[in-house]
């Protein structure tokens, strides 16, 4: 039986045109990604996104629009599941209180799981900046789109 694996992501991007990228450190691996996550059972997509932005980021969001939905078959990194994802532009509704870094993996702390989050200027934004294929062609979508 094949496992489908459905992840929301939020693209928020500040008043600096900068989108808040999170390095993370998880399952022995280090990768860059947007802000988001897996949808529980029973929740809605807009749903799950903001509980992921309130998990991860401590940030209440307001989806603003749809952005882009995988149209490409994609295998996890991490089981043998398919990965749909479904991005969102996102603004906050609060001042993030986050720390924020500009040095790639550079985590507080000890751990097995572990993130950190940074700010990347819209007009420096490279498909490089990211670890997994569907958010390197949503990158570069948002390259395009400027």
């Amino acid at each position: 039986m094949y496992q489908f694996n459905v992840r929301v992501y939020g693209l928020l991007i500040n008043e600096h045109n900068e989108v808040l990228v999170s390095d993370e450190q998880e399952y022995g691996m280090k990768f860059t990604k947007f802000p988001g996550g897996g949808l529980e059972y029973g929740e809605g997509l807009t749903d799950g996104l903001k509980r992921e932005f309130i998990e991860e980021c401590n940030a209440e969001i307001e989806v603003l629009n749809h952005f882009y939905t995988t149209d490409f078959f994609v295998k996890s990194a991490f089981n043998d599941s398919q990965i749909i994802s479904v991005y969102y532009v996102v603004k906050n509704v609060n001042p993030l209180g986050l720390n924020f870094k500009t040095k790639v993996f550079d985590f507080e702390g000890e751990g097995d799981v572990l993130q950190a989050f940074r700010w990347i200027k819209l007009d420096e934004l490279r498909e490089d900046d990211f670890t997994f294929p569907i958010d390197k062609y949503v990158a570069e979508l948002l390259i395009k789109n400027l």
